[in-house]
């Protein structure tokens, strides 16, 4: 068995290797066994949750079978954000929180993530406690009789979230028009429910799931569809989200795609200009724009950069003290109020500086400018350092060398797919385009699938 646990969780195809029903089950019984010694109390408690994908139930079932069989309680909240599961699990007091979804990939994939009784993401110690029980014989405890776990259907759980949420930016939203994209996805009651409690009119896309359609064509990736009904219907701002709903991408009210580099550079300067942006430093990735480093320093803010992955932005900030970060594709982290990325939460952060300044977000996105930047995905065989590749790191170092410092390349793997990322930002957007590509065509012919 290769290693199970990435950067977020399990991640498949769903009903292949590995993600089938028998590693959920058998998952479910070591993770309960894993968990045992840490509870004080006899039995462990854990809250479980999906997204909308048709594998979903499949996976759930199983999983929940190997926790029951192994006598720990399971909440179920059924369709739920990944970010609402962290703030239940909290809420009930619960050892472990588990989410099924595949994020943003296509609707065949699916993924179990974990969440610490504290919302966090699951300790790297405790995944390879319950992956090296998974590669041994199956010794978790078989409970018995009445210590047989409850399965206990939680559909309170949805209100708990919007009351949360609602609470954390009590906004009045009356008389503003919101276009939502739910990506058919985990937000597709819940996000509605929020803003229309805070009085807003809303204008909702990408929310008739039917198991298949999640992130095809709308939502966080998609913004272009949200985009276009932002100008058409005439709405203050549009908000989207990915399928399990840990990201926003937002569209403002002339119709322009801010992503969440901008959220993070109109949010970090609001806070830090009222003295609420903790050691006046925010963290984000390698990923982010030049122009953010540039709009948080020309207020005196400090920018922390760390490896791409919101783990790794996490962990960063709870190591400095540091309140705000994120990652430009619109994972971003308030930790005053939430331990883990939120995308309704993030557009509520934002409307809450719309609220307080007065301005429209067009206008606070100006305190920003971006340099171009080209990302270009090659499907790869293998992920060998770049520095091993044959000539990757000697053409990189050329097209360095003509952009003389106004500019910068960045390659890596993605944590979740078989994809090799190149980056390349300059002022010069068809030149950075072709050495975008020239890159991944390299890329491509020395180590891609096809």
């Amino acid at each position: 068995m290769s290693r199970l646990f990435g950067t977020d969780g399990i991640r498949g195809v769903a009903n292949e290797e590995p993600l089938t029903p028998d590693l959920a089950y058998r998952l479910g019984r070591e993770l309960a066994a894993t968990l045992h010694p840490e509870r004080k109390q006899e039995r462990v408690r854990l809250v479980i949750g999906r997204d909308t994908r048709r594998s979903g139930p499949l996976l759930e079932s199983a999983l929940v079978a190997g926790l029951l069989s192994a006598g720990a309680d399971c909440f179920a909240v059924g369709v739920m954000p990944t970010p609402a599961i962290a703030v239940l699990t909290r809420a009930l007091d619960a050892d472990g929180g588990i989410v099924l979804s595949a994020s943003h990939n296509p609707f065949e994939d699916n993924g179990i993530k974990l969440f610490s009784a504290s919302g966090t993401k699951f300790p790297d110690a405790w995944e390879a406690e319950v992956e090296s029980r998974l590669r041994g014989p199956d010794a978790a405890p078989r409970a018995r009789r009445a210590d047989i776990g409850r399965l206990v259907p939680y559909g309170q759980g949805e209100a708990y979230y919007v009351a949360y949420l609602t609470r954390c930016f009590p906004l009045d939203l009356r008389g503003v028009t919101i276009a939502l994209d739910c990506a058919h996805g985990a937000t597709y009651r819940v996000a509605p429910r929020v803003f229309k409690k805070l009085g807003a009119r809303v204008l909702t896309l990408g929310a008739r799931p039917d198991g298949t359609n999640i992130n095809a064509g709308f939502g966080a990736l998609h913004p272009e569809t949200l985009r276009a009904r932002v100008r058409a219907s005439g709405a203050a701002v549009g908000f989207a989200f990915d399928g399990d709903g840990d990201r926003l991408i937002s569209v403002d009210g002339e119709g322009e795609i801010r992503d969440g580099d901008y959220a993070l550079a109109i949010i970090g300067r609001h806070l830090a200009e009222r003295g609420r942006l903790k050691g006046n430093v925010l963290v984000t990735t390698v990923m982010a724009n030049l122009g953010l480093d540039q709009a948080l320093a020309d207020v005196g803010i400090t920018v922390v950069k760390t490896q791409v992955g919101d783990r790794y932005v996490h962990e960063e900030m709870q190591r400095i003290g540091a309140n705000v970060g994120g990652e430009q594709s619109g994972h971003l982290l308030f930790l005053d109020h939430s331990p883990t990325g939120d995308g309704i939460l993030s557009a509520l952060a934002l409307l809450s500086v719309v609220r307080d300044t007065g301005q429209p977000l067009a206008s606070l996105a100006t305190c920003m400018r971006k340099f171009p930047q080209v990302l270009v995905n090659v499907p790869v065989r293998r992920k060998p350092p770049f520095d091993t590749v044959a000539g990757v790191m000697e053409r990189v170092a050329e097209h360095e060398r003509e952009m003389n410092g106004a500019g910068r390349i960045l390659l890596r793997y993605s944590g979740t797919e078989s994809l090799a990322r190149v980056m390349v930002e300059g002022a010069d957007l068809a030149r950075i385009q072709a050495m975008a590509h020239d890159l991944g065509d390299l890329i491509r012919t020395r180590l891609g699938d096809d």
